[in-house]
């Protein structure tokens, strides 16, 4: 019945899945990241196994697992994608296990350009879908810190989505849970649930990395999951860690430390259908005064 209604008042919302199903395990990987390349990528396959033997169906890795996160180390650490060696590895991880594996991010060089991409590989191996990070991250907070990625990377342009197992999963990267419009326009298109690879620091981690993930949560009615490496307080940037799930209800339903974990949870779907039907903001939304659109598909 919530369906019939929102699919009749406002049909933008009704894009689910052919085969929408009740939930799936997912698993949120905390890794240490180092700067030995093969080393890191090593380290996450091996995660990517250990999370399958636990009944995930999805795993998650965080934003420049495979290396170091600094401009300084962008154009070092970058490779092609689907062709790099990190992708071939989540590929071959990927089908081994047999889990749909969202790959965090790696510094992607396409042609004279860098950028900071997820990729997310099915679990035959083949890649389903490739994110580039839309907001770059150009901070200056005064004695506290300065970052200018733009520096060096280039910024993506595509909403992403993609579709496992029957639910639709949006993708962005760190900086980009600071801009609710492209959260809804991923809860637009039939998400469920958002992914957020992410390595906030130790100045606006603590203040605003849960808030953040819970006000997507909240704002868009979905599961949000934001996965951090873990803290390395020798590297040159220190990410404040402490990966997190947020339910539909904006609650949160796990967390880690700075420590390299593991999150495992079950998402359960009912509950985004529950929230959604008990609280309609998606079909009160006034769209003769006010929408989020899309100008570029």
């Amino acid at each position: 019945m919530c369906d019939s209604a929102i699919d009749a008042v406002h049909p933008r919302f009704s894009k689910k899945p052919m085969f929408y199903q009740t939930g799936f395990k997912i698993a949120l990987i905390q890794l240490s990241v180092g700067p030995d390349k093969a080393k890191n990528v090593a380290a996450a396959v091996s995660e990517i196994h250990k999370a399958k033997a636990k009944g995930a169906h999805v795993v998650a890795l965080p934003e420049c697992f495979n290396s170091p996160y600094g401009t300084k180390y962008f154009n070092e650490y970058a490779e092609e994608v689907p062709s790099g060696a990190t992708s071939r590895a989540l590929s071959r991880a990927a089908a081994e296990a047999g889990v749909c594996v969202v790959g965090g991010t790696v510094p992607e060089r396409c042609g004279d350009r860098l950028y900071n991409t997820c990729t997310v590989w099915d679990d035959s191996g083949k890649l389903l879908a490739q994110y580039r990070k839309m907001h770059l991250f150009d901070i200056d907070i005064p004695n506290k810190i300065t970052f200018k990625e733009s520096e060096v990377l280039s910024a993506g342009d595509q909403v992403t989505t993609f579709d496992y197992r029957g639910v639709r999963i949006g993708i962005g990267i760190c900086y980009d849970i600071r801009f609710p419009e492209l959260a809804h326009l991923m809860a637009q298109q039939g998400c469920s649930m958002l992914l957020y690879p992410g390595a906030f620091n130790m100045t606006t981690g603590p203040k605003h990395w849960e808030l953040l993930g819970r006000a997507r949560a909240n704002d868009c009615q979905l599961w949000v999951g934001q996965i951090s490496p873990a803290r390395d307080a020798a590297a040159g940037y220190v990410a404040w860690g402490h990966s997190i799930l947020v339910d539909p209800w904006g609650q949160v339903k796990g967390q880690l430390d700075e420590r390299p974990g593991v999150i495992i949870e079950d998402i359960d779907l009912k509950v985004v259908e529950e929230v959604r039907c008990q609280i309609p903001i998606r079909i009160q939304r006034r769209t003769d005064v006010y929408d989020t659109v899309s100008v570029k598909q």
